[in-house]
């Protein structure tokens, strides 16, 4: 079992946080090992959802619509599922030379308008992307969007464009490739112990 075990892009980022224990497996990325040994035990995958992730869902379409729209672009949602030995994902947008992930903000207090580096999580997940697809750039794109329910508290439809989008370029990380492998190689014996 354990040798099956591949980390999903959007999750490396929990695995790769350092222990305290010496044995280079924080208590977050135990956890997520643990749930994945259930849901391969009892045949159920953990859902997670909230009223974030499900507008994000909701909106990601329009998001990479706007974004299109905003830089003169067409852009395609990618339907590609890549995998290696260690990781497999999907990423929102595949281009000639990058990838990018789009990030739909619940509201304008959540919007990193003044951030000048992305979340350490978004960090992980593209160079995931990036190992997976060959690419050496990626961007994580945060679009602010309505939500479809169309509350005008919650509009931005009046707000500038360029206030509604904020990326984050990424370059390959060369030492990501062999931190990540060390790191699911780790999982699997932290799996292997358990089963």
């Amino acid at each position: 079992m354990e040798n099956e075990f591949k980390i999903r892009c959007s999750a490396i980022g929990q695995i790769m946080t350092n222990g305290r224990s010496g044995d280079g497996l924080s208590q977050t990325a135990k956890s997520y090992c643990e749930n994945w040994v259930k849901e391969k035990i009892y045949s159920k995958k953990k859902e997670f959802s909230n009223k974030y992730t499900e507008k994000g869902i909701s909106v990601e379409d329009d998001a990479i619509e706007f974004l299109g729209d905003f830089r003169g672009k067409f852009y395609i949602k990618n339907e590609t599922h890549f995998e290696n030995e260690f990781i497999t994902g999907t990423p929102d947008i595949v281009t000639e030379n990058s990838i990018i992930d789009i990030k739909s903000s619940w509201d304008c207090f959540t919007f990193p308008l003044f951030e000048a580096e992305p979340e350490k999580s978004y960090w992980w997940q593209v160079h995931g992307y990036m190992l997976l697809t060959g690419k050496i750039r990626a961007e994580v794109v945060h679009v602010l969007m309505d939500t479809e329910d169309g509350d005008d508290d919650a509009s931005y439809v009046l707000v500038p464009k360029k206030y509604r989008v904020k990326s984050f370029a990424i370059d390959m990380d060369e030492s990501v490739d062999d931190k990540i492998r060390e790191r699911v190689i780790k999982c699997r014996e932290y799996i292997s112990n358990l089963i």
